[in-house]
């Protein structure tokens, strides 16, 4: 799934990402660590694994997109 980069703390690494309708989903420090990325800016378009459904959804991994 792709998402855009929305916050990021670079102390925690972990932030949040915005789905394409808009939605907020936030993610953790495994998240951010298991994709392997040392810094993340805001509107960069990531591609994000995910768990669970609606309120349970939660993100497992974090890259970057490529084309």
């Amino acid at each position: 799934m792709q998402a855009t980069s929305y916050t990021y703390d670079p102390d925690t690494r972990s932030g949040s990402v915005l789905l394409d309708d808009g939605t907020p989903v936030p993610f953790g420090t495994a998240a951010f660590d298991a994709g392997g990325l040392r810094l993340l800016r805001p509107g960069q378009r990531v591609r994000i694994e995910t768990e669970g459904e609606g309120g349970a959804l939660r993100i497992t991994l974090i890259t970057l997109q490529t084309f």
